[in-house]
């Protein structure tokens, strides 16, 4: 089983979709990943060798993925908070914080209903 930054990709997955398993990489990155570590796209998790997945951990270590990832979204969001901004409000609130309507929808950041 290959465990590429903590994570155990899923062994009857194309590599592509396999590296997509990891908070912070998406399709594009993980093609780009493919290319620049030289694996094949299209093999499978399983039936990849020693090397192969060495090479694709020396190349997802360039990137900023699941811990440190997390970690600086939680600190951008705490910084929104402190200093006020109204995203940040938004964020103290539970409330949309891109601009959504809220008077119809946005159920699922509000919450369950509650009755007055």
């Amino acid at each position: 089983m290959a465990r590429i930054a903590g994570v155990d990709l899923p062994r009857d997955k194309r590599i592509v979709i396999a590296l997509t398993y990891i908070y912070g990489i998406g399709t594009k990155t993980a093609e780009k990943i493919c290319a620049d570590s030289g694996v094949s796209k299209d093999i499978r998790a399983k039936d990849l060798t020693p090397d192969d997945q060495e090479k694709l951990r020396v190349e997802v270590d360039k990137y900023r993925v699941e811990g440190d990832l997390r970690r600086q979204v939680n600190l951008n969001i705490k910084r929104l908070i402190e200093i006020g901004s109204y995203r940040g409000i938004r964020h103290r609130r539970g409330l949309p914080v891109r601009g959504q309507n809220t008077k119809n929808n946005a159920h699922t950041r509000k919450g369950t209903k509650k009755s007055k």
